[in-house]
C-alpha cells in the first residue's frame, strides 16, 4: 500500500508561483512512477505532469510545458510540481498518483488508469 498527502497550494496571482509537494508511505516509492493531475471545477480530470521512477524521463501536458517542472526526490519519498507563470485557467485541484506497477514502464503513464494509489489534492488558485 502506498498512502500520498499533497500539500503547497494556495492562493497566487496570475503569473506568480507555486511549488506542490506530495509525501509517499511504503517503501516502493522509488520503484514507481509518479503523476500529478488536476480537476477545475465543472471538468473532468486531466493529466499534468509524470516522472518514471528512475527520475530520468517525464512527460506534460502541452499547456504546461515550458511552465511546470515535475521533479523527485526518492531519499525523501517525496514528489514535486513546480508551478511558474501560473495562469487563472490552471486553478484546479491538484493530485498526485503513484503507479500500480514497480518498474515495468519504460515511460511515465498519463493515463489515469495505469495509476492506483491516489492522494486527497490540494487546492491551487490563480486570481487574475
Amino acid at each position: 500500500q502506498v498512502q500520498l498527502v499533497e500539500s503547497g497550494g494556495g492562493l497566487v496571482q496570475a503569473g506568480g508561483s507555486l511549488r506542490l509537494s506530495c509525501v509517499a508511505s511504503g517503501r516502493t516509492f522509488s520503484d514507481r512512477s509518479m503523476g500529478w493531475f488536476r480537476q477545475a471545477p465543472g471538468k473532468e480530470r486531466e493529466f499534468v505532469a509524470a516522472i518514471r521512477w528512475t527520475g530520468t524521463s517525464t512527460i506534460y501536458v502541452d499547456s504546461v510545458k515550458g511552465r511546470f517542472t515535475i521533479s523527485r526526490d526518492n531519499a525523501k519519498n517525496t514528489v514535486y510540481l513546480q508551478m511558474n507563470s501560473l495562469k487563472p485557467d490552471d486553478t484546479a485541484l491538484y493530485y498526485c498518483a503513484a503507479d500500480s506497477t514497480l518498474f515495468g514502464r519504460s515511460y511515465p503513464p498519463r493515463e489515469e488508469d495505469k495509476y492506483a494509489y491516489w492522494g486527497q489534492g490540494t487546492q491551487v488558485t490563480v486570481s487574475s
